[in-house]
């Protein structure tokens, strides 16, 4: 256990210096902008395409992972919704709150972090989670949020869904990096040491960030909601959603779907993640309780920090 946390501790110590940082005044709120737009327009895409040019087409077009994880997250939008729409909770607040539950921060955090402690290997299962919970898993909740809405509110939701993925320039880089991976095409060395460069910032520039994010967060939150309202939710996102995984991959074994050891475990470690910080943004703009929803991610992750490390000592 100690040896996990010694690889662990460092990438949720960085969540919590920026969380502090902007608590204590050091980071100015009107600076959390420009560090997302680094992360999200420069780093994150760089360090995507690279793993999606290193990692072999197969892997980034595996049918079985992206099916077994695509029924899950499914799942896991659906057993939340009905564990709390209806109970006070709207179908926007249901929405995004299930959201939260299905969607694990693979992006900012889960990259760099399953490949400190699995390898590069583990690269292209995360990729598959990233590019379903991007397109599919956060286009079905918006429009499930609009719901209460007027009529056409889902259609249009459904615009602004489609129109957020089309600017969105990770599920860009993760292609334009499987094409370069199909074609064995290298980058012009100059262009590719650029593009490491940024590769590298991305971990601490991107950790650090969900911790200001999350300061901010819980800052503009107009008042506190009761913990029943977001403590389950984030209990469901550790718990269910790994153990979710870990069961419909048994299952998928069994049924004879070519799913290595090594898959599953980066498909549940994946699953084990807190909840993404991005969320919060998208609950905003669409006028969803973003109090509740800050407090999700903001107990997703700093429970994850024992509940993650106990993942990775139970799994390998």
């Amino acid at each position: 256990m100690l040896s996990v946390l010694a690889v662990t501790f460092p990438f949720f110590a960085q969540v919590l210096l920026g969380y502090v940082a902007v608590r204590r005044g050091l980071l100015p709120l009107p600076a959390i902008p420009g560090l997302n737009t680094f992360v999200l327009f420069f780093a994150l895409p760089c360090l995507l395409f690279r793993f999606g040019a290193d990692t072999p087409i197969a892997r980034l077009l595996d049918p079985a992972v992206f099916g077994l994880y695509l029924v899950c997250a499914l799942l896991m939008v659906g057993m939340t919704m009905v564990l709390t729409h209806g109970r006070g909770t709207d179908w926007n607040n249901a929405a995004f709150g299930a959201l939260t539950a299905a969607f694990p921060n693979s992006g900012f955090m889960g990259v760099p972090l399953l490949i400190a402690l699995l390898g590069e290997r583990s690269a292209g299962p995360v990729i598959i989670t990233i590019t379903i919970d991007m397109i599919i898993t956060t286009s079905l909740c918006i429009a499930l949020s609009r719901l209460d809405g007027e009529a056409g509110g889902v259609r249009a939701a459904a615009g602004r869904a489609l129109r957020g993925v089309a600017t969105n320039p990770m599920p860009w880089a993760i292609v334009l990096g499987a094409t370069f991976s199909a074609l064995d095409f290298q980058l012009y060395p100059p262009l590719g040491k650029t593009v490491g460069l940024l590769a590298d910032s991305a971990s601490p520039v991107a950790l650090f960030t969900i911790g200001a994010v999350l300061a901010r967060s819980q800052m503009n939150a107009a008042e506190a909601s009761h913990w029943s309202s977001y403590v389950p939710v984030a209990l469901v996102k550790l718990v269910a959603h790994p153990l979710l995984l870990f069961l419909a991959g048994g299952l998928a074994r069994q049924a004879g779907l070519p799913i290595d050891t090594f898959t599953l475990i980066t498909l549940v470690l994946v699953a084990s993640l807190p909840s993404a910080s991005n969320v919060s943004l998208l609950a905003e703009r669409f006028g969803a309780d973003n109090g509740r929803i800050a407090r999700i991610i903001l107990v997703s992750t700093a429970l994850s920090f024992l509940s993650f490390s106990g993942a990775v000592v139970l799994l390998t």
